[in-house]
């Protein structure tokens, strides 16, 4: 079957419940029908939607993230949806990962495991750190992948880009007071590597730290399409592939570059 030539998209967020997997799990299936009415193709999620970053029991928690799994498959297959969003992912050294499961027409296609750790807030100590990039061959094409502090390392973004992602899907938990660094950072993504930017953050109050939410689908010109602003909601638009080969062919970044210098 041929790719769409034109997809819509949707960020889903909300206040992820700490450590409450069973009452974020029902949100999400509500929210996943509501977007799939509304003629949806992808659909991202915060970053640790599941459980958030319950400390205390997260490895416990991880282990029930394959039967989330499955049913995001089930749900993918109904609603005809790609599905992108990170949750904890057992380990092999007593910690466990950060980790996007692409689902795609009732099948994980993807795996991708953050790489780059927050450690300001202890993340290195209780998840071990990925070792690979993804991009994502899935009904809608080529499909980025990174997690929330992966924006502020571009070098990441741009090999997705090089490697032929149209979109680069952005789950996050960003706190505040640090909003004007995830729009220009998203922003700045969208604009340099001239593709479609997906972000989805969390919003409200969660433990000791305050969400403002502002997710946003980027064009590949850095023009915000729909912002969330700080309520939990969900946000679309649409994203044209012909659009973004046209405005590449206008501005020829790519073919301008000179890596063999940097």
């Amino acid at each position: 079957m041929p790719e769409p030539q034109t997809i819509t998209a949707a960020a889903i967020q909300f206040t992820v419940n700490q450590g409450d997997l069973d009452a974020n799990l029902a949100y999400v299936r509500t929210a996943l029908k509501r977007v799939a009415e509304q003629g949806v193709n992808l659909a991202v999620l915060p970053e640790m939607w599941s459980t958030g970053f319950a400390y205390k029991n997260l490895v416990e928690l991880a282990q029930r993230t394959e039967a989330v799994v499955a049913e995001l498959c089930e749900l993918s297959a109904q609603y005809k949806l790609v599905i992108v969003g990170s949750q904890p992912e057992p380990a092999d050294d007593g910690r466990v990962f950060n980790t996007i499961h692409v689902v795609d027409n009732g099948q994980m296609v993807a795996r991708y495991r953050k790489l780059h750790l927050f450690s300001l807030l202890g993340e290195d100590r209780a998840f071990k750190g990925g070792d690979s990039w993804c991009l994502a061959e899935t009904s809608i094409g080529k499909v980025g992948v990174i997690i929330c502090y992966d924006l502020r390392f571009p070098e990441l973004s741009r090999r997705l880009a090089l490697e032929g992602a149209r979109v680069i899907c952005v789950p996050a938990q960003w706190p505040k007071p640090r909003q004007e660094h995830w729009r220009t950072l998203l922003r700045a993504r969208a604009i340099e590597n001239q593709l479609y930017i997906v972000s989805c953050n969390a919003c409200g109050q969660i433990g000791k730290l305050d969400f403002f939410g502002m997710s946003m689908v980027i064009d590949p010109k850095g023009e915000v399409l729909a912002d969330a602003g700080e309520a939990a909601c969900e946000v679309t638009a649409t994203l044209d592939w012909q659009v973004m080969e046209a405005w590449r062919a206008q501005i020829p970044c790519f073919g301008d570059r000179r890596p063999e210098l940097y």
